[in-house]
């Protein structure tokens, strides 16, 4: 396992933007699939980004478009720059990890590292 550490989250207006950072105490962070996961209150934690060995990005269908994730091995993070932002996407966001460099499993249960969560809240 690896310490995962968000940060970036507050409080914006619908159609604002927020970037998210996480940051790994790993050297070799760039051997894991990193990914982005929320919890809104009263629901199931859901996958919302992840990203693997390659660069290969995928997202779910509802922030298709809207968010990106990046990778910097240099400095051990993973980043979810997000755009449009929609009072739906009011969540906490977790950022998660694995020790495997390609295959991007969005269920949480195949994720072994995890940070601490970062609220994002949107208002309409």
């Amino acid at each position: 396992q690896v310490q995962l550490v968000e940060s970036g989250g507050g409080l914006v207006q619908a159609g604002d933007s927020l970037r998210l950072s996480c940051a790994a105490s790993e050297r070799t962070f760039s051997d894991y699939v990193r990914a982005w996961f929320r919890q809104a209150p009263g629901k199931e934690r859901e996958f919302v980004a992840g990203i693997n060995y390659g660069d290969t990005p995928v997202y779910a269908d509802s922030v298709k478009g809207r968010f990106t994730i990046a990778r910097d091995n240099t400095k051990n993070t993973v980043s979810l720059q997000m755009n449009r932002l929609k009072p739906e996407d009011t969540a906490v966001y977790y950022c998660a990890a694995v020790a495997r460099r390609w295959f991007i499993s969005s269920s949480d249960r195949e994720y072994d590292s995890w940070g601490q969560g970062t609220q994002v809240t949107v208002s309409s």
